[in-house]
């Protein structure tokens, strides 16, 4: 059974060790499923939400940051177990993306995964931005 993708609801997530935890809002229960090289390979379902829904309870200072190619995304992981569960996105630096897949519990079912081509990102990139 799916919630309502619009209506608002709270969650927490972390990382795998629990040293990066986090709270966010979500008030647009629909996701991207990227195929972009670096998404792909870290089964990244993207939530983008803005920095005022999102809050992080403990970690700052265990997170690392990875960037490339325009080196404009900051991809943040926790530094003990390499999990990525959020990052400020090029197609939006000023909002976080979470990892759908780093929420706790059993909430997958509340979420519309949509594919997003973005292998090919310069040529989908407006379908992002809202």
């Amino acid at each position: 059974m799916t919630t309502n993708t619009n209506q608002a609801a709270s969650y927490e997530g972390g990382c795998h060790c629990g040293a990066v935890r986090f709270r966010v809002v979500v008030d647009n229960h629909k996701v991207d499923d990227c195929n972009c090289s670096i998404c792909k390979k870290k089964g990244f379902l993207h939530l983008i939400v803005p920095q005022d829904k999102f809050t992080l309870l403990q970690g700052e200072d265990l997170l690392s940051n990875y960037r490339f190619n325009t080196g404009v995304a900051e991809h943040k992981f926790c530094s003990v177990c390499g999990i990525h569960s959020f990052y400020i996105p090029r197609s939006h630096p000023d909002c976080i993306d979470v990892n759908v897949r780093c929420l706790d519990g059993d909430v997958m079912s509340n979420f519309e995964v949509v594919p997003f081509d973005g292998a090919n990102w310069e040529d989908n990139i407006h379908k992002l931005i809202n």
